[in-house]
Formats: C-alpha cells, sequence, structure tokens
C-alpha cells in the first residue's frame, strides 16, 4: 500500500472519530479543510480527498462560501452505487443475497446474548402484524439487528436488505422465523448454523 493512500485512510479515520467524539450531529458544519489539516496533523490534499469520498458516500454536503455540513445518512446512495455494476453481474445477485444472509446470521448469533422474553414477544409482535413478507422480514430483523448492538453491521446490511428487494423476491418462509424463536427461548446457539443452512436461495 502506498505511503499516499495510508495517510488518505488515516486522515479520513480521523474525521470520522471527530464527527463521533464531538456528536456532530446532521445540519452541523464540520471544520474547515484548513482547520482539518491542522487538526489532523495532515497535508490539505490528503483532507480534501478524504473529504471528497464522505462526500461521494452522501454523508457530507459543501455549501458555496458557507463550508462543509453533515447530511442525513441516506441508504439509497449506496444502493445505486451497488446497482451501477452488479445488475451487469449475474452471479453478483446471487452473492449479494448470500452475503446478506450472512450478515442476518451473525446477527442472531450476536443478538442471543441480549434476547429476553420482552424482545422475543416484540419479534413475535411483529410476525402477527398484517404486512407484506418484505416488510415483515425488515421488521423481524431490525430488532435483531439492534439487539446485536453493531452499528455498522447493521448499516451495511440495510444498504443489502434495500438492494435485494430490486433483484429477487427474496424471502425466509414462516416456519424460519417461528423456529428461530424457539431456539431465542431456549437460547439454543449450537441450532442456529442448521437453521440458516437449510434454507435455499432462489
Amino acid at each position: 500500500m502506498s505511503t499516499k493512500v495510508k495517510v488518505y485512510e488515516e486522515v479520513l479515520k480521523q474525521i470520522q472519530t471527530l464527527i463521533y467524539n464531538k456528536k456532530l450531529s446532521p445540519g452541523d458544519r464540520l471544520p474547515s479543510e484548513r482547520e482539518l489539516a491542522e487538526q489532523l496533523n495532515a497535508g490539505r490534499s490528503s483532507v480534501r480527498e478524504a473529504l471528497r469520498a464522505i462526500e461521494l458516500l452522501g454523508l457530507i454536503e459543501t455549501r458555496r462560501g458557507e463550508g462543509t455540513f453533515l447530511r442525513t445518512y441516506r441508504t439509497y446512495h449506496l444502493v445505486e452505487l451497488l446497482a451501477s455494476f452488479i445488475l451487469q453481474e449475474p452471479k453478483s445477485k446471487q452473492e449479494i443475497l448470500l452475503s446478506k444472509r450472512i450478515l442476518e446470521k451473525e446477527a442472531v448469533k450476536l443478538a442471543i446474548q441480549s434476547m429476553d422474553q420482552k424482545n422475543i414477544e416484540g419479534l413475535q409482535t411483529v410476525l402477527h402484524q398484517e404486512q407484506n413478507q418484505q416488510q415483515k422480514h425488515y421488521a423481524f430483523f431490525s430488532i435483531i439487528f439492534s439487539l446485536a448492538d453493531n452499528y455498522l453491521l447493521q448499516k451495511i446490511w440495510e444498504v443489502m436488505e434495500q438492494f435485494s428487494h430490486t433483484i429477487n423476491e427474496y424471502d425466509y418462509n414462516d416456519e424460519f422465523y417461528h423456529k428461530l424463536l424457539i431456539i431465542y427461548k431456549n437460547q439454543q446457539l449450537e441450532n442456529i448454523e442448521d437453521l440458516f443452512n437449510n434454507l435455499s436461495l432462489n
């Protein structure tokens, strides 16, 4: 890895840390390019490249004469980026569905430590609501991902979940959800792998 790339990645990481530590919210103004270069002890060109990368992801916006501001996170930006190349490769469609399933399986494992009777009842409520299968799946796994307590994992899953709807009618059957509830009730971590292995991709 070149020195330039290392510097750029480090600046990007430090900017993310700065946003987190200062608890900046959408609409808040970031320090100027010069201020960031001084605070992060980095060259202005590296800071500029890092800001450009964050802007491409739709996380910040530059307003002429005003500065750089945090934007509300919108997953559709990443969905569009995925669509631009995945739809060109049929095999990639299957890979994104498989990757989404892997994320869901790991979230199910992580959530088992925090799963109590109240949360199980919340999952049961979702299954009895009058929603279509996609809405039900999203609501069900949103609870699981929140209990898994891994923000990055959840955001990646949300992007893949949205994208999967554009390429396939892909849902687990009702039996899967009920079997998972039994696993959670009995704290049977060892049965999670088998539950997912018995599923098939459309």
